[in-house]
């Protein structure tokens, strides 16, 4: 199993995004969504080959993956190095995802 590392920047959304779901439906939602999270990572960790390189090519970014976050609409944004997958942003699919994007690699 591959370790994962997350960024800052990845720590920052998933906190921001949980809290919205903790407004919007409570404690109960909050927790769905940060064990969807979690699970996602986990997959990641266990199989980090199968995100999508979608964005890799359009960011110039080498390496660049993303993986749903199921029954959610976010995506976890990670690189698998050799030795861990280094997870950079959790984002929601309707944003302008290489803006954003950008705008981590910049932080980097």
């Amino acid at each position: 199993m591959t370790v994962v590392h997350r960024r800052r920047q990845a720590q920052d959304d998933i906190q921001r995004a949980a809290d919205y779901y903790f407004r919007e439906g409570g404690a109960k939602l909050e927790l769905r969504f940060i064990d969807a999270v979690e699970a996602a990572i986990q997959h990641i960790a266990a199989h980090p080959a199968t995100g999508s390189p979608r964005y890799a090519d359009a960011l110039r970014i080498p390496g660049l993956r993303c993986w749903p976050v199921k029954c959610f609409p976010y995506l976890v944004f990670y690189i698998e190095r050799a030795v861990q997958a280094d997870v950079w942003r959790l984002l929601h699919k309707q944003r302008d995802i290489p803006a954003w994007m950008q705008n981590a690699e910049q932080a980097q």
